[in-house]
């Protein structure tokens, strides 16, 4: 009902005054480039969200595996950068003070020329290499190393407590630090060994926390396998019964709800099994029944004398036994068979050979593995209703087979009048039957492609019908095998 009088114009003037301010907000620089961000980094996650893993093992391994890396990769810079640093600062200032000592006695007290005894006191006390050069400038600045804690550090420490013109090379040898320090009419050369003036032991921790965290991550990931496992097991047990292939050494297994969803499934399926007996068992007692009632009218025919109207009463019955067979067939679908591996070459070149017995013009082809798991009898079923299908309005039947990459596709071709693309799907079915064009089941009960479909599909795969390249009607199976 609407709204009307004061109060309905009062509204519709105060959402009309909040939509125009809304406008002009959304409008404004700061809030159109927020928004644009934020649309950005929407888009952004959602791509790296599309590039994640699809499995649940995969998933469960970066949910467990991804915060022990990033803890492991914070806690060993924090800890590594911040024990380097302490360390290298004591280290450093311990050299420091040892040069510094050098340079107060070679400045304090008198030396000789080769300045040999406060060499060989250096090298014997402090365990430095020195030499004192004559008087010559300083080498130029090296390169700095970007990462290098050492030598801004060293270079802290000599300005602190020498406070004289140095050069230092950090990166030259990898064993030996050059420093060079301006005296007043001397220049002092000093080798100092790197594990003087730096720590050399930081990897034992890297090691010891990358191997104890691999030994963990493994641990983590063997009885992570063993949780994951029951459900792929589950899975591969709901996919073999959806395809009617043998369940018989599945049994709940793992966590308690992977065990709840495994016993659910096996109720299901004996629930299934179970309905599946009693429909057959009611269905082959209809048979038997219905049956034994056209056996009399066969007999009653027998006796009859040869009219036309009794041929037409045989052809009824000879109709209504095999309308019996096909409404049987489609009910009960033979989900109750057992798989067998049946060579699918042999079993189309047989049926090609059934369809020339009648006239019919059929070429067989085939690639890949012969052999392929299926339901025989209702296998054989579907092939050859449609084969027969394809027989009954074409001249010239083509068949094709291929089975690669874990598929089973069957290709039949004909040349006939088709079906239009509107009943593709129509014609699946049950009991329908075209008036037009091309009449599926011309004879029958329209079950056929609805058998081959059931069929089909019982296995896991499925039936699509198409224009064939010959000009008729092209129907492709495709189950994975």
């Amino acid at each position: 009902m609407p709204l009307t009088g004061e109060f309905a114009t009062r509204l519709r003037t105060h959402s009309r005054e909040l939509r125009e301010k809304l406008g002009r907000a959304v409008a404004h620089p700061r809030v159109s480039r927020t928004v644009r961000q934020m649309r950005v980094l929407r888009r952004t996650w959602g791509g790296l969200f599309e590039h994640l893993p699809k499995g649940l093992y995969p998933r469960t391994i970066l949910i467990v595996v991804l915060p022990i890396v990033i803890l492991q990769s914070v806690v060993a810079y924090v800890f590594i950068e911040r024990q380097l640093q302490n360390v290298t600062e004591k280290l450093s200032d311990a050299v420091t003070r040892d040069i510094a000592a050098i340079i107060e006695v070679i400045e304090t007290y008198p030396q000789d020329e080769r300045f040999s005894q406060v060499e060989q006191l250096s090298g014997d006390a402090l365990g430095l290499s020195i030499s004192v050069l004559p008087p010559e400038p300083l080498p130029a600045p090296a390169p700095k190393p970007f990462f290098s804690i050492l030598d801004s550090t060293l270079s802290d420490k000599i300005r602190e407590r020498i406070n004289r013109p140095f050069w230092i090379d950090t990166v030259g040898n990898s064993d030996m630090v050059e420093i060079r320090i301006s005296l007043k009419d001397h220049v002092l050369r000093i080798f100092a060994p790197r594990s003087r003036t730096l720590p050399s032991n930081q990897h034992i921790f890297i090691v010891w926390m990358v191997g104890t965290s691999l030994v963990l991550i493994a641990i983590a990931l063997l009885f992570l396998r063993n949780q994951i496992k029951p459900i792929l097991v589950l899975a591969e047990a709901a996919e073999n019964f959806g395809k009617g292939r043998p369940v018989r050494s599945f049994r709940p297994r793992g966590a308690r709800e992977v065990r709840q969803a495994s016993q659910a499934f096996l109720d299901m399926r004996e629930r299934i099994e179970r309905q599946i007996e009693q429909r057959t068992t009611m269905l082959s007692g209809v048979s038997h029944d219905l049956r034994t009632i056209l056996t009399r009218l066969t007999l009653g025919l027998a006796m009859l004398d040869e009219t036309p109207e009794t041929d037409a009463l045989r052809g009824d019955v000879v109709e209504m036994r095999h309308m019996l067979e096909d409404y049987l067939a489609f009910a009960k679908g033979d989900a109750g068979e057992a798989s067998e591996g049946v060579d699918v070459p042999a079993l189309l070149e047989d049926l090609a050979e059934n369809a020339r017995r009648s006239g019919d013009r059929v070429s067989v082809s085939f690639e890949g593995a012969p052999q392929v798991l299926v339901r025989a009898t209702p296998f054989r079923r579907c092939l050859a209703n449609l084969i027969g299908n394809a027989g009954k309005y074409a001249d010239t039947v083509e068949v094709r087979g291929r089975h690669l990459d874990g598929w089973l596709t069957i290709t039949i071709d004909d040349d006939g009048p088709g079906i239009p693309e509107e009943e593709l799907e129509t014609v699946f079915r049950p009991f329908y039957r075209l008036d037009r064009a091309r009449n599926v089941d011309a004879g029958g009960t329209g079950l056929g492609l609805a058998i081959a479909r059931d069929i089909a599909r019982s296995h896991g795969g499925d039936i699509a019908l198409g224009e064939s390249s010959l000009g008729g009607l092209s129907a492709v199976l495709r189950i994975p095998a």
